[in-house]
């Protein structure tokens, strides 16, 4: 499955290196994910820092995001099959992958361009294979994907079509109308819904749209503040939004989502 990000040939796993025919050689970390960024500091810096990874992973092993999880899950017990191979496209921690791993046999495989996310996605030992990546040149061979699925992240058609395999299958998550509308009312002055705008596809064809809908109820600052740092309006809140926030013990919030599903064409 994976390739050099170097000379674009196959990698196989050596002990604790995995090697291409080159003879480039890429270290397994002790955490057992392996880093196929170019330079040997790359993904150090990238993506999202130590404490933003620590917070979404102990705020995602609560359970609040399990609607998705499971709704995930349901989409690739009906579109794949035992043994199949399943990418989770900027997989964060690891917390989606772990979900499926325990209730679903298929080979899977994870990335992200955060090493600190990577770091803590190996750690869960669940049997994947994690590594840190840019989305806009997966290390993977061409064609060998069987089902996909990307869940808040930036949309790379081109190399999404190219992984998958000639009949595979992706699952994309856009922000439901109301998705998070509670928490943008304490943000805002004045919150907006979610226009719920579906990515530009080409080679794609959307086969099935599912609406997933639950209600979060937190009641600790810790995991109101997780939550925001989960969000893009981490980077676009004002001052006194912010401080609203912080100010805040409880907060309940809808959460939506809308999974598109698509199959190669």
């Amino acid at each position: 499955m994976l390739r050099c990000p170097i000379c674009s040939q196959v990698l196989k796993q050596e002990e604790r290196i995995f090697r291409c025919e080159n003879n480039h050689c890429f270290d397994i970390a002790k955490e057992g994910y392996v880093n196929l960024l170019s330079g040997s500091k790359a993904g150090d810096s990238t993506g999202d820092n130590k404490e933003m990874a620590r917070c979404r992973r102990e705020f995602l092993e609560k359970g609040f995001y399990a609607p998705l999880a499971q709704a995930v899950g349901e989409c690739m017990q009906r579109y794949s099959c035992e043994g199949d191979a399943v990418l989770d496209i900027c997989c964060g921690e690891g917390y989606y992958t772990d979900y499926l791993t325990q209730r679903f046999c298929r080979r899977y495989y994870g990335f992200d361009l955060s090493k600190n996310m990577i770091r803590l996605a190996g750690k869960r030992k669940c049997g994947g294979v994690f590594f840190v990546a840019n989305i806009a040149s997966i290390p993977l061979r061409s064609g060998s994907v069987d089902f996909a699925f990307h869940l808040f992240a930036p949309f790379h058609n081109e190399e999404f079509c190219r992984v998958l395999s000639s009949d595979g299958v992706l699952v994309t998550a856009i922000p439901g109308k109301e998705h998070l509308y509670g928490l943008k009312e304490v943000l805002y002055d004045t919150p907006y819904h979610n226009d719920e705008k579906e990515p530009h596809t080409e080679g794609l064809e959307l086969v099935e749209k599912i609406r997933v809908r639950s209600t979060l109820n937190l009641d600790t600052r810790e995991d109101i503040q997780a939550l925001f740092q989960m969000t893009p309006y981490y980077y676009h809140t004002p001052s006194e939004g912010m401080r609203r926030l912080q100010e805040r013990d409880t907060l309940t919030t809808d959460i939506e989502f809308v999974l598109l599903v698509y199959k190669k064409l």
